[in-house]
């Protein structure tokens, strides 16, 4: 499993509701949004890591999703280029940050389209989700990179799957060969060989979390989950996210692990 020690946030602005969204689950309340990222960077430092904060953004409403604007491995930086138009701008500043940690760049070139939310790393091997946002140019163009990197990967089409915007909305990877599932992954051959955790359908939502070194990180709120991952033995914290599900956001989005 990865060790991680950076990550990159970057705070919700003012204007964090007039960002995009698929779901109807009311406006998100923006002093409650920032005091909620308050504690998931929290969180981070309590798993060890240290921070790069970004400056609030409101030129971006979404650019607190800071995961869309790259693939991080080991060895190189990937800069996507994010299905939505009015978020491709957001990538400058994620760049920004990464000179200063990497050397070896790569970018996602149009037609290519990427979210970094459709990317799962499972220990070296990467699940590219061909979704609303991500399209096949810009999942081969990914693939491409990590095999001249080293890494291997695998293609899985959510675009049959109308309740998950990203790949990682019902995917996310444990460690010690676990995967967690939604149920409309059930099967796919692309999961062969892992032990596939399943959550139940009430609480989809807690299938997007963090593991962060020895530590896991969950979305409040989904008691059957959080049971699952302590009975495993991991330590948990959990966070209430429920102004950033308004706006289609989960954990992993919020941040760029490293």
């Amino acid at each position: 499993m990865t060790q991680f020690k950076h990550a990159i946030v970057r705070p919700p602005a003012a204007n964090f509701a007039d960002g995009l969204t698929s779901v109807d689950l009311g406006k998100p309340v923006f002093e409650k949004a920032l005091a909620q990222h308050v504690r998931y960077c929290d969180a981070l430092q309590q798993c060890g890591l240290e921070l790069t904060r970004l400056e609030a953004d409101a030129g971006f409403p979404d650019s607190t999703f800071v995961e869309d604007t790259a693939v991080l491995t080991p060895r190189t930086a990937i800069l996507t280029r994010p299905g939505a138009r009015s978020r491709v701008g957001e990538v400058i500043g994620t760049e920004r940050a990464l000179r200063r940690a990497y050397s070896r760049f790569h970018a996602i070139t149009a037609p290519g389209t990427l979210d970094g939310g459709d990317v799962c790393e499972a220990d070296g091997h990467f699940f590219i989700g061909l979704s609303a946002r991500t399209n096949e140019q810009g999942a081969h163009q990914l693939t491409d990179f990590l095999e001249e990197e080293g890494f291997t990967s695998a293609l899985v089409d959510i675009r049959s799957i109308d309740s998950i915007l990203h790949l990682k909305s019902g995917i996310s990877y444990l460690g010690d060969n676990r995967l967690v599932l939604i149920d409309a992954f059930v099967g796919h051959a692309a999961f062969n060989g892992y032990e596939i955790v399943l959550v139940e359908p009430e609480e989809n939502y807690a299938a997007n979390f963090l593991r962060i070194n020895d530590r896991v990180i969950v979305s409040a709120g989904h008691p059957q989950f959080e049971a699952i991952v302590r009975k495993f033995g991991y330590p948990v914290i959990a966070l209430d996210m429920s102004e950033f599900q308004k706006m289609d956001g989960a954990l992993s989005c919020l941040s760029l692990r490293f």
